[in-house]
């Protein structure tokens, strides 16, 4: 059994919103779960996977502006704050915290609500440090 693990940090790397979808599914279905949970902030920062015109049209509506590079397979390339962009190493450092968890990191908990809450532990202990 595998999962994925769809999250919102901060600027600070701290985790805010998350969602476990199964492993072989499209991040997509993380971006559609979460996106009604973003925080009024000016820019998201994105990798290739959650490159969708649906997702874009979504965050434009909130008057959120998107920097997510676009997928190889795009006709028409998108512009993005490749400046920007170097600051999605937050997100990553986030995960590499929850990861210090041995029980997250080794994924002890076969079942995905006892997994999910060992997760919200993790991230609730990590938002305070």
């Amino acid at each position: 059994m595998n999962t994925k693990l769809h999250a919102i940090c901060d600027s600070k790397g701290r985790p805010i919103n998350f969602f476990v979808s199964a492993g072989q599914v499209s991040d997509y279905i993380g971006a559609r779960a979460l996106v009604s949970n973003i925080p009024d902030v000016d820019w998201l920062l994105g990798d290739r996977g959650y490159d969708a015109d649906w997702f874009r049209e979504a965050l434009q509506d909130k008057g959120i502006r998107a920097c997510i590079p676009g997928r190889k397979q795009r006709k028409k390339p998108v512009r993005y704050d490749k400046r920007r962009y170097t600051r999605r190493n937050r997100i990553e450092i986030m995960f590499g915290r929850l990861k210090d968890w041995r029980r997250v990191a080794t994924r002890y908990d076969r079942c995905p609500k006892v997994f999910c809450s060992a997760i919200a532990l993790a991230a609730l202990v990590i938002y305070w440090l």
